[in-house]
């Protein structure tokens, strides 16, 4: 179905769709200037007449002033993003443009940018407008919004998600090369994969929050759509970096994952995946587990229920009053002002007790210790973004149930403190996108932009709405993502022993469980609480079982500096005829161990004990 509707274009420009960032930026620095990219976003933008994506737009008097700035910058002066064009949610401030909140009435005119926009800003990029939503972030259709009816740019009978529904369709018709969002719930992904778009929703915290009129401040995420994997991390550094005036910054992040030509991706077990009846897209789901399979990834079935119970305390449990907190005075005041679903959304705080906080964060918290072992087997989980895509007109008749249907597989994420990559999967039957998020412990933003990255080419040949070959366009490529040392372990760095932690907290991962050659006795040392074993090289030995983990070298001397004497790190053989580094132990350590090479390993001999 055709949702653009076309005008002439200018006599200096054509309305062709904008590049990707990564073209743009090339194109830039070869000698367009800021000025004709500004004349082709304003024809374009004249050509591009689907509805409901701006509230607020640059005028093109002021486009083509700020590109003439940026052109007289001396190249030296010119930021990573000199004359990329964007755009911005409106929920985020710019000075001197109202945030509306997709609410007229609330509507103010903030006088500073949100930290996130103002780095863009000085890295070059030119602000298009401030774009679509729904009203107070308050949903994941895209239908609760007064400005405007947006619709999905491949076939206009169904939604294009929201919260941030404005960011996605500016960037699928090609009027800017990448877009912000917000993302508490999905709002950043939702959208993604219903415009076959890369959605980012980095760790919490990574991009400061100021600035952003909160839905749940605690765990509101700025967001970035783009075409490609490649641009949204270029993107993600420059926006990223610690704000000490938000509260909810964070400095320090846990070593970080490494990338693995081979590597083990969870996936949810078959009984709870949830398509809400489409076959196409539980079809879509499992050619995409093939293809990351066929991309060197390992299918672990794990069981969901965590991550669903997680989602459900979202809207179901007291962070319902963090949006209530919000506006909660400009909802008292003008209730009518609100719409009616919304409304009542966050009217449905009032019932909470803060007993009931206390006791919905108990839960969080055992949900997350339920969820922790997981990530020491996997390097990523694998789902679907949404379950299915509904019609509008369904949406708008039943805008609840369908809302809440469309966050099955993405409200978990920032309770669980998780970061994810919503990455365009192929298409359906039907013509309409197919998308899955890939999603790990928060620090880990860049593998999974390369894991993602790696996917959205083996399933996709174009990007956005408007046909752009995604051939064209550069892979992510991480820098020092292959950099990690393969460890053996035979002791308390085993999985669920006492010191795995050291292991995981520096984003180690496991690889297998397997055995040395022939060759080897196992004592426990003396002296050690908790006991400790000791492994060392003896033609008389046996073999003996072990683990083998994935350690980032940026985390090695770290490690190896907590390693106590008499333990060193040695070169282990492995039966099958391969070596790794190791735990081994001084031979003059021995006198007083006791000798436990018959169990043939510490878990044996643990639970002999």
């Amino acid at each position: 179905m055709d949702l653009v509707r076309r005008t002439p274009p200018s006599e200096d420009h054509d309305d062709e769709p904008l590049p990707d960032l990564s073209a743009l930026q090339r194109s830039l620095a070869n000698g367009t200037t800021a000025q004709a990219v500004a004349g082709q976003l304003i024809a374009r933008r004249r050509a591009v007449t689907a509805d409901g994506i701006w509230i607020t737009e640059v005028p093109d008097a002021v486009l083509r002033d700020r590109a003439a700035a940026l052109d007289a910058l001396p190249p030296a002066a010119r930021g990573a993003l000199h004359g990329v064009p964007f755009a911005v949610k409106d929920n985020l401030d710019v000075a001197g443009l109202p945030t509306t909140a997709a609410c007229p009435d609330f509507a103010y005119v903030p006088a500073h940018t949100a930290p996130a926009v103002q780095r863009l800003l000085e890295a070059g990029a030119m602000l298009v407008g401030k774009t679509n939503m729904d009203q107070f972030a308050t949903g994941l259709s895209g239908t609760r919004t007064p400005f405007g009816a947006p619709v999905n740019a491949f076939d206009a009978r169904y939604i294009c998600g929201g919260s941030s529904s404005g960011s996605a369709l500016a960037l699928a018709h090609g009027l800017v090369s990448f877009s912000l969002g917000t993302d508490t719930a999905g709002s950043g992904r939702v959208p993604a994969a219903l415009g076959n778009l890369v959605g980012l929703k980095p760790s919490r915290g990574r991009v400061s929050s100021r600035g952003v009129l909160p839905a749940c401040r605690s765990l509101d995420c700025v967001s970035v759509f783009a075409l490609t994997c490649a641009d949204a991390a270029a993107v993600l550094d420059v926006i990223a970096g610690f704000d000490a005036e938000d509260p909810f910054a964070r400095a320090d992040w846990p070593g970080v994952l490494a990338s693995r030509a081979v590597f083990r991706f969870g996936v949810p077990q078959s009984d709870q995946l949830d398509f809400d009846g489409d076959a196409a897209g539980a079809e879509a789901f499992a050619r995409t587990v093939a293809a990351f399979e066929a991309l060197g990834g390992t299918a672990v079935p794990v069981d969901y229920t965590p991550f669903r119970k997680a989602a459900r305390l979202l809207y179901e449990g007291p962070w319902l009053t963090e949006r209530r907190l919000a506006i909660g005075d400009f909802l008292d005041r003008r209730p009518d002002a609100v719409l009616p679903v919304v409304r009542d959304i966050i009217l449905g705080a009032d019932r909470f007790m803060a007993a009931d906080a206390f006791a919905a964060d108990y839960q969080l918290r055992a949900l997350r210790r339920m969820v922790e072992p997981l990530w020491g087997d996997i390097d990523c989980l694998l789902t679907p973004t949404i379950p299915a895509v509904y019609a509008r007109a369904a949406v708008l008749a039943d805008p609840v149930a369908l809302n809440t249907r469309l966050g099955h597989y993405t409200n978990h994420m920032n309770l669980l403190d998780l970061c994810a990559v919503a990455v365009p999967a192929g298409f359906l039957p039907s013509g309409l996108p197919f998308g899955v998020t890939v999603q790990a412990p928060a620090g880990h933003d860049g593998v999974l932009l390369a894991l993602a990255d790696r996917l959205h080419r083996a399933l996709n040949s174009t990007t956005g709405a408007t046909g752009l070959a995604l051939a064209d366009m550069p892979a992510y490529a991480a820098d020092n993502q292959s950099a990690t040392l393969e460890l053996a372990v035979c002791g308390g760095h085993m999985q669920g022993l006492a010191l795995n932690h050291e292991l995981t907290e520096r984003g180690a991962r496991f690889l297998e469980r397997t055995r040395t050659v022939p060759g080897y006795r196992l004592y426990a040392l003396a002296g050690f609480d908790p006991p400790r074993p000791g492994m060392v090289r003896d033609a008389t030995g046996a073999a003996i079982e072990l683990e083998v983990w994935c350690l980032p070298l940026a985390e090695v001397g770290a490690f190896l500096a907590g390693v106590p004497a008499p333990l060193a790190i040695g070169t282990i053989a492995l039966e099958g005829g391969r070596a790794v580094k190791g735990f081994l132990c001084e031979p003059a350590s021995i006198a007083g161990a006791t000798d436990i090479t018959i169990h043939g390993g510490w878990r044996a001999w643990l639970a002999g004990r």
